[in-house]
Parts: C-alpha cells; sequence; structure tokens
C-alpha cells in the first residue's frame, strides 16, 4: 500500500517516534547519545520548534515536539541525516540507519500533552534501563531530569508543563512526581501510539481508510486540523506582529497601548487571545516574541492562542476578520 502523507502543520504536538532499522541501536554509547542531543538542541533553537519531553533507549528514541515557525519534517530531516552520517562513520558501517520512515502522531493537547510527557519519560523505567524512579532523576537521557532543573536543555519547554500543576514552580516540581509515580503501574499505554478514528470530512478531504495511526484525538480535533488548513490557506503567512494588533484592536475598539496593561476586561482579554491565535497559531510568530507584546509569558500565550483559536471557530465576524 501507498504511504499516507503527513498530517504536518506549524504549532502542532507531535509524537516522534524514530527506531533503528531492523531493530538495530541507533546509540551504542553515551558519545553517541551525546551528539544526538546537541543536534537535536541547535535544530530546535534554529527552527523554532518546541521539545515538550524526549527520551533516548537503544534502539529508539520518543521526542514530543511543538513546531511553530517550520513544518515538522525539514526539522526531522536534517536531524535524522545528520546524525546518521556521524554514526556510519564512527561505528565503521554502511545502509540505512532508521527504520523507513519516522512516526509521529498529531496529537490533542489538552487530553493528552500530560499524559504522552509522563509515557515518555517512564520509557528508560518500562526498559530497564533504570531501576526506579530514583535513578530515573538521575538518568541523562530523557529529559524527566530537565523538568525537575537537575539538568538544561536548549529549546526544551518545562514552565509549560510546570504551569499544569502549580504556579509556584517548587510545588508543581512535586505534584510533577506523584503524577509520574502514578504512570509506573499503568503499564506500556499502547492506546499512545496513535490510530484514532477519523471523521467522514477529514476522510472524504485526504482519501484515507477507517482508522488512521497519524492522529491521537477525538473527532471534534480531527475536524479542528480540517478547519486550520482551511484558515491558514486564507491567511497571509508573512502579515506582522504589529499589524496583526493593529487590526485586532481596531475590531475591538481599544489602544494597542491597552495590551501592555495587566487588565483583566473581558475585550483585553479577548483581544489577546486573538492575537496570540493569530499571531501563532496563523503566521508562526515565535511566543516570546508576541507575549512581549501583549503582556504575557509564553506559556500565557499557548493558553491564550488555544482561547483565541476555540473564539475564532464560533464567531463568525472574527472569521470575517480574518478573511480581510
Amino acid at each position: 500500500m501507498p504511504r499516507t502523507a503527513r498530517l504536518d502543520m506549524p504549532d502542532l504536538l507531535q509524537h516522534v517516534i524514530v527506531r533503528g532499522v531492523d531493530r538495530c541501536d541507533i546509540f551504542r554509547d553515551d558519545d553517541d547519545r551525546r551528539r544526538f542531543l546537541l543536534n537535536l538542541s541547535k535544530l530546535l533553537v534554529q527552527t523554532g520548534t518546541e521539545c515538550l519531553a524526549w527520551s533516548l533507549l537503544t534502539n529508539h528514541c520518543h521526542l514530543l515536539l511543538r513546531p511553530r515557525k517550520t513544518l515538522l519534517a525539514p526539522l526531522m530531516r536534517r536531524l535524522l541525516t545528520g546524525y546518521a552520517i556521524y554514526f556510519n562513520l564512527k561505528h565503521n558501517r554502511s545502509g540505512h540507519l532508521f527504520q523507513n520512515r519516522y512516526k509521529s502522531i498529531v496529537c490533542e493537547e489538552n487530553e493528552y500533552l500530560l499524559e504522552l510527557v509522563r509515557y515518555i519519560h517512564l520509557n528508560p523505567l518500562r526498559a530497564g534501563l533504570v531501576k526506579n524512579l530514583e535513578e530515573l532523576e538521575r538518568y541523562a537521557w530523557s529529559d524527566h531530569s530537565v523538568v525537575l532543573g537537575k539538568a538544561a536543555l536548549d529549546g526544551q519547554v518545562t514552565d509549560e508543563v510546570l504551569l499544569l500543576f502549580s504556579q509556584k514552580k517548587r510545588e508543581a516540581r512535586k505534584r510533577y512526581q506523584l503524577f509520574v509515580a502514578d504512570g509506573v503501574v499503568l503499564g506500556k499505554r499502547q492506546e499512545l501510539g496513535g490510530g484514532r478514528r477519523l471523521s467522514r470530512a477529514l476522510l472524504e478531504d485526504l482519501g484515507e481508510e477507517q482508522y488512521d495511526e497519524r492522529v491521537l484525538g477525538s473527532g471534534q480535533f480531527v475536524e479542528d486540523l480540517r478547519m486550520r488548513r482551511e484558515l491558514e490557506s486564507k491567511f497571509p503567512c508573512a502579515m506582522e506582529i504589529e499589524d496583526i494588533i493593529t487590526r485586532v484592536c481596531r475590531y475591538y475598539e481599544i489602544n494597542p497601548e491597552e495590551l501592555r496593561l495587566k487588565s483583566r476586561a473581558r475585550r483585553i482579554a479577548d483581544a489577546r487571545s486573538i492575537i496570540c491565535y493569530l499571531a501563532v497559531r496563523q503566521t508562526g510568530h515565535s511566543g516570546v516574541e508576541v507575549g512581549r507584546q501583549v503582556t504575557l509569558s509564553r506559556a500565557g500565550v499557548s493558553v491564550a492562542a488555544g482561547r483565541g483559536e476555540h473564539m475564532v471557530k464560533n464567531d463568525k465576524a472574527l472569521l470575517a476578520l480574518i478573511d480581510k
């Protein structure tokens, strides 16, 4: 059967699984792992891609990525090609290193973000690379230690994960540790590998089978993906943040300077949400850059963008604003 096309758009949360060909090891020693992480970190920064979780095992690895400015495919192509050349030269081998294409599963954030973070972080324990949770906290090849503040990786997003537990970092880490510990008894969680039913609309649009391993989410989530594709084709991708702010503020009849105030007034909050949605999810500007303009943290911008997307889908007047 022909391979199905990827669902690859900016701002999609994607669970990526990379395996060695014929189950061969893709990491033979810690130098290999360090080289892979160095390359990954550089590409995350260069492409504006956010990494929310990762773990390196022996013959495969897991990444939870959210590209902001580009598609996922260019990052993965550069990452895997560069690493394969390094690996083959170092270990005096030739031929393919990775099994077919990497697997990428588009995931519904509200439902699965924390579950996937926990699932990915517990992989070294399930694989027997560490004996217990205490060893997992010291395991250098999973970002579990990064979330706990015991290590660091450029391009790694930790604040967004911790804010889902508490606004106080120390308390958030305690709750996060308990959450991970509760996941030990849940086993391999095969259901997190994808395979959700696609909606009729998307089936007609893409000509896919009844089930598809590319999507982990509800039928409504799949419909949202379809709508996002349609909106992105309408909205001018080269639009500057300042222009977006001007148009949105004009729509809400507020002064752009009001966005810099720590106001929770409804119109200002709504304007912030629409600006974050349009600037980050539709035109590919970074969350940090947008946050400076509307007085929000990067995590706050992500939350606001999700709210803005919901608002746009349910308001014909806002849809008309996007068309303009």
